[in-house]
């Protein structure tokens, strides 16, 4: 539980010590000055038990020790060995110097603890505290993406599927030793008869053999009625489903590896597996508005709706201008962000994706008119046609016209190119209206205003990646990441908010 008093009474040496050896202008020091963290602690209290255990250590403390493991790149076990003589870490964590440091271990009892919620609280705790002091503005958002590597070893599909079928059988020994052992054996005949075959049959029946398992996993599931077993064994059992999904030939989304079943693979130069960390900025304070960890091949488009939304019920604000990068000239994304029963949400800048037609001096799909009801398509000879299917993206509708309709039309070679003896197809897609003003858009001067100010945040996502060691994940598992990356972001805005806020040094005299 939390104690009711977390003030540690510095002594005359403490004091000493700090004003002779910790500069004035020293960035903790600064930090301190402009910043206050001790509301954090309201925000984790429900982390505690009210009236049960010993007083915890003071959570606003451990935060800071976390903000300073993530700013200078260290460890849990270094940076409390580092806090144990840096006299500007004490200075920072308002620690006195005969106080003892906490084990490392807890600081990861406290990540668990407080989670990716109470991170995202802490987060924006912060951020309203720039927002108070007129540094935070809502002209402009800037939204770009990187990709993170994660902490894993890829092993081959013949490991993968052992490794799931041992651990799909941990699982289940508790309430049902008998069938595991029965299983075990039957994994050991599989072994021994298929040393010598190829790895595709040892494949095969290793498959084969998992699919029986999770057939027999299912059977169990309405059996369970304690949560502690049932919880553990129903995740693995959803991540075996996944394994056998993801066998298949046109699978996507594959699940990688089992240590870290959240990261995905995608390309980014070359193939990577890991995650996408996406990012959003006030174009004014160049602070970081909010933060999100995707898979590496979720859709990063759609994750800004969730972004506006993040930062908008966080601190009730309303973002009037959105710049993205061209993966946001997505039909469903713009309709998305830009209107709202109410009216426009936010007016999107986003480059315009050049797709020129095949054919360009035959009739284009605008001269080919829908009825009211949008069921109906009319050519320009006349010529209607219901016959429709939706596009392989389901971003739209195919018309097809008969070929009769299109033997003997007058205005055939206007419409059919001299190879295509047949009938005409035209698609129709329900966000023209959003690439339009999207089109229309990229033309203003406004546009070329804002695009210039958009570099702003690669170089953002540089500072995390290049002075952060963001590059590379620490942890496994999409939440333990999403935590080291808000910590991160938090890292990132408190550099700037200093930046912002310091006193500018005065002129001594001569």
């Amino acid at each position: 539980m939390l104690k009711a008093n977390y003030e540690l009474e510095l002594s005359a040496t403490d004091r000493l010590i700090f004003e002779q050896l910790v500069p004035a202008d020293h960035y903790l020091c600064q930090l301190k000055g402009v910043l206050d963290f001790t509301p954090c602690r309201r925000l984790v209290a429900e982390c505690y038990a009210p009236k049960m255990g010993r007083g915890a250590i003071d959570p606003v403390r451990l935060l800071k020790l976390l903000l300073l493991g993530e700013h200078y790149a260290l460890a849990d076990e270094k940076l409390i060995q580092m806090a144990q003589v840096n006299v500007a870490f004490r200075f920072f964590l308002d620690w006195p110097l005969a106080v003892p440091l906490p084990d490392p271990s807890l600081l990861s009892q406290f990540r668990t603890r407080l989670g990716t919620e109470r991170f995202q609280k802490i987060f924006h705790e912060i951020l309203s505290q720039a927002r108070r002091a007129g540094l935070v503005q809502d002209r402009l958002r800037l939204k770009d993406a990187t990709h993170v590597i994660a902490n894993i070893a890829i092993p081959a599909t013949l490991e993968l599927v052992a490794q799931m079928r041992t651990k799909l059988l941990e699982a289940a020994e508790s309430f049902a030793p008998e069938e595991v052992t029965a299983h075990r054996q039957r994994a050991d005949e599989i072994r021994q008869s298929s040393r010598d075959q190829s790895n595709e049959a040892r494949l095969l029946l290793r498959v084969n053999h998992l699919r029986d398992l999770v057939a027999w996993g299912d059977e169990w599931l309405p059996k369970l009625t304690d949560v502690a077993r049932q919880e553990p064994f129903v995740e693995l059992l959803a991540q075996a489903h996944k394994v056998l999904n993801d066998r298949q030939p046109k699978a996507q989304d594959q699940l990688r590896a089992l240590t870290d079943p959240d990261a995905r693979r995608n390309k980014h130069g070359e193939f990577y597996d890991g995650y996408l960390c996406d990012v959003m900025m006030d174009a004014d304070s160049e602070l970081i508005t909010a933060l999100n960890i995707l898979p590496a091949n979720a859709d990063e488009a759609a994750d800004a709706q969730a972004l506006l939304e993040q930062e908008e019920s966080a601190h009730g604000n309303d973002v009037q201008q959105l710049s993205i990068d061209a993966i946001g000239y997505n039909g469903a994304v713009l309709q998305a962000l830009s209107e709202d029963s109410n009216g426009p949400q936010v007016t999107v800048f986003v480059p315009p994706k050049e797709q020129p037609p095949p054919h360009p001096e035959l009739f284009q799909g605008d001269v080919f008119t829908l009825n009211a009801a949008g069921d109906e398509l009319t050519c320009p000879n006349g010529e209607t046609t219901k016959t429709r299917y939706r596009d392989g993206k389901q971003h739209g509708w195919i018309y097809h016209f008969r070929p009769a309709q299109c033997r003997h039309c007058p205005l055939r070679a206007q419409c059919l190119a001299a190879q295509n003896p047949r009938a005409r197809k035209v698609s129709k897609n329900d966000f023209q209206a959003q690439y339009r003003a999207a089109q229309q858009r990229a033309t203003t001067t406004e546009y070329k205003q804002i695009r210039k100010e958009h570099p702003a945040i690669e170089r953002k996502l540089n500072e995390l990646v290049r002075w952060h060691q963001g590059r590379h994940v620490r942890y496994r598992g999409r939440w333990r990441v999403q935590v080291q990356f808000l910590l991160l972001g938090l890292v990132v805005n408190c550099k700037r908010i200093v930046r912002l806020l310091r006193t500018a040094p005065t002129a001594q005299p001569a």
